[in-house]
């Protein structure tokens, strides 16, 4: 698949940049990519800092406290700032393929490490998955010969299984299409739910100090759907309306009326 890709950038290439055929193709696209970024990088010195300069030099100062910590895909079309339109210092993001937090386990991890430090030394009170439409991850399971060159890629999808088990026992007669969004849609569920196996989250949520958030970002329309945890359904974010979660925050001991009962 990466080898296909490739040589097609390769052959539109000089279409669309104008290269030179004596210059290699890659290389040369490459490079003018990466101008593009530096370009942008410059600009934002220039032209954006200097607005925002005050806010930078008191992030600087006084450190961060985001409001919340956001796990998303590292899709490049799924950019967690620009969606929510958050602020500088207003989002913990942490994004990895196929938005997933893995069960909690001895082993470290980042994306467990970054739950584990959003939670404990930041004290977000919100947590967000957030899958999206056409989702390359999601549908792997549905290409798994696309993964045989990427044996960690398929090892890390292993965490959103649950997931895919649910879409090939409980849904029928799908597309392709349908299929990978009912997977990422479920993925998201399956990954929320994986959260809350974390130490430092079921705490928080024990105290009532934690709320998780489900969504899933359609990049076609901009639209945003919210798993509803009373109702569990997704649904459609529309403003002026509360914000459905995946679970509120409410102080639960459920062995608070019989913790004196093992001493009688």
């Amino acid at each position: 698949m990466l080898c296909h890709t490739s040589a097609a950038l390769q052959q539109i290439a000089p279409g669309i940049f104008g290269f030179g055929a004596g210059y290699p193709r890659a290389a040369q696209l490459t490079e003018v990519l990466l101008e593009h970024v530096l370009e942008r990088a410059t600009r934002f010195r220039g032209q954006v800092f200097p607005a925002q300069s005050a806010l930078y030099e008191r992030l600087a100062s006084d450190g961060q406290s985001p409001k919340a910590l956001m796990i998303s895909c590292a899709d490049s079309r799924v950019v967690p700032e620009l969606i929510t339109q958050a602020a500088p210092g207003d989002l913990f993001v942490c994004r990895n393929a196929g938005n997933i937090v893995p069960p909690f386990s001895q082993a470290n991890g980042g994306v467990s490490s970054a739950v584990e430090y959003a939670v404990v030394a930041l004290g977000v009170r919100d947590i967000v998955v957030c899958g999206h439409s056409d989702c390359g991850a999601m549908k792997a399971f549905s290409q798994p010969e696309a993964l045989q060159r990427m044996p960690n890629v398929a090892a890390w999808l292993r965490h959103a299984q649950a997931a895919h088990s649910v879409v090939c026992s409980a849904y029928h007669g799908l597309d392709s299409k349908a299929e990978t969004r009912a997977l990422s849609l479920e993925n998201v569920v399956v990954q929320i739910n994986h959260l809350r196996t974390h130490p430092s989250v079921a705490s928080a949520i024990a105290q009532g100090d934690l709320t998780l958030h489900g969504w899933f970002f359609e990049i076609e329309t901009g639209h945003i759907l919210a798993f509803n945890g009373e109702t569990e359904q997704f649904e459609l974010v529309v403003e002026g309306r509360s914000l459905p979660v995946a679970l509120s925050p409410n102080r639960r001991l459920a062995a608070r009326d019989f913790v004196g009962m093992a001493a009688e």
